[in-house]
C-alpha cells in the first residue's frame, strides 16, 4: 500500500541494446573499451612505440650513416644515407607494430581472457569485433606514425612537405594490409605456439631484407624480386618516393592497390576465420 502523501518515481523498464545500424556502427560501440585499454597501458607501449625507431634511426641513419658514401642514384634519389634509412624505418615500425597487436592479443581476447564472446554476448557480431581491433590497431600506426615522421623533420631527411602528409595516411594502409591477413591467421590458431614462427621466419626477414636499410637489388637475382612481392617493400618504396619528393604516379598507384587488396582479402578471411572459432 503506498503511503499517504508520498509519489513513486516511475521505473524505466529495462530495455534489450539495438542491434547495430551497420559495421561501423557495431564497431564505434567498442570505442569506449579500447579507449579505456590504451589509457591504462600507453605508457608499456611508449618505448617500443616512439624511442625505439629513433634510436634506429640514430644508430643505422647517422652513425652508420656516417660510413656510407654513394651516388644519389644508388640510394633512390636520397642525398644521405640518413634521408634514405628514415621512411624505410617508418614503414618497418608500422609492420612490427601490427605484429605486436594482433597476434598474442587477438588469442588472449579468444582463449585467455575471452574478451571477444563478452563483447558478442550481446547485438554485435565478430564483424563489429574485427573492426573495431583493427581500427585501434591503425590508430596507434598512425599516432606513432605522425610522431615519428614530426621528430625528424627537423633533421632535414624530408624533401616533399606534401609527400610527408600523404606519407601518413600511406602508413595506415601498410599497417591494414599487414593487420588483416595476419588477425585471420591469429583468429584461427587453437594456440600461441605458432607465433615464434611467424615473427623468425616472418617479420625478421622482412624487417632486414624489404628496403628499409638498403635496396633490394642489392640482394641479387631472385631475391631481389622475391623482396619487391612483399608488402612491406611496396610500403617501404611509397614512403620513401613521397618523403624524398620522387613520386612516380604508376608505382604509386600500383603499391596502394597491392596494399589495398590485402586489405579486402584479409578482412573476409579475417570474417570467415572468427566466426568459424567463436559461432559454428
Amino acid at each position: 500500500m503506498r503511503a499517504s502523501g508520498t509519489s513513486e518515481a516511475a521505473v524505466p523498464a529495462p530495455t534489450r541494446a539495438s542491434a547495430p545500424r551497420g559495421t561501423i556502427d557495431g564497431a564505434l560501440r567498442l570505442l569506449d573499451y579500447w579507449a579505456t585499454a590504451y589509457r591504462r597501458t600507453w605508457k608499456g607501449s611508449a618505448v617500443s612505440s616512439f624511442v625505439t625507431p629513433l634510436l634506429y634511426v640514430l644508430a643505422m641513419g647517422v652513425l652508420l650513416g656516417g660510413f656510407v658514401e654513394a651516388d644519389p642514384e644508388t640510394l633512390q634519389g636520397a642525398t644521405t644515407y640518413l634521408a634514405f634509412v628514415v621512411p624505410g624505418m617508418v614503414a618497418a615500425q608500422s609492420m612490427t607494430m601490427v605484429f605486436g597487436e594482433v597476434t598474442y592479443p587477438v588469442t588472449g581476447m579468444i582463449k585467455w581472457n575471452r574478451t571477444y564472446y563478452a563483447m558478442t554476448a550481446g547485438p554485435l557480431g565478430v564483424e563489429h569485433v574485427i573492426l573495431a581491433h583493427l581500427g585501434f590497431v591503425a590508430f596507434r600506426v598512425a599516432l606513432s606514425s605522425a610522431v615519428f615522421l614530426a621528430v625528424v623533420a627537423p633533421v632535414g631527411v624530408h624533401e616533399s612537405w606534401w609527400g610527408v602528409l600523404l606519407a601518413f595516411p600511406a602508413q595506415v594502409l601498410l599497417a591494414l594490409a599487414f593487420a588483416a591477413p595476419l588477425y585471420a591467421f591469429s583468429a584461427g590458431l587453437k594456440d600461441e605456439s605458432a607465433y615464434s614462427l611467424v615473427f623468425r621466419l616472418g617479420m625478421i626477414p622482412l624487417f632486414l631484407f624489404s628496403g628499409a636499410f638498403f635496396p633490394v637489388s642489392n640482394l641479387g637475382q631472385p631475391l631481389s624480386s622475391l623482396a619487391m612481392l612483399t608488402p612491406l617493400w611496396h610500403g617501404v618504396d611509397l614512403t620513401r618516393m613521397l618523403t624524398l619528393g620522387t613520386l612516380e604516379a604508376g608505382p604509386a598507384l600500383l603499391h596502394v592497390a597491392y596494399l589495398a587488396v590485402l586489405v579486402v582479402l584479409g578482412w573476409f578471411w579475417a570474417q570467415r576465420r572468427l566466426h568459424r572459432r567463436m559461432v559454428v
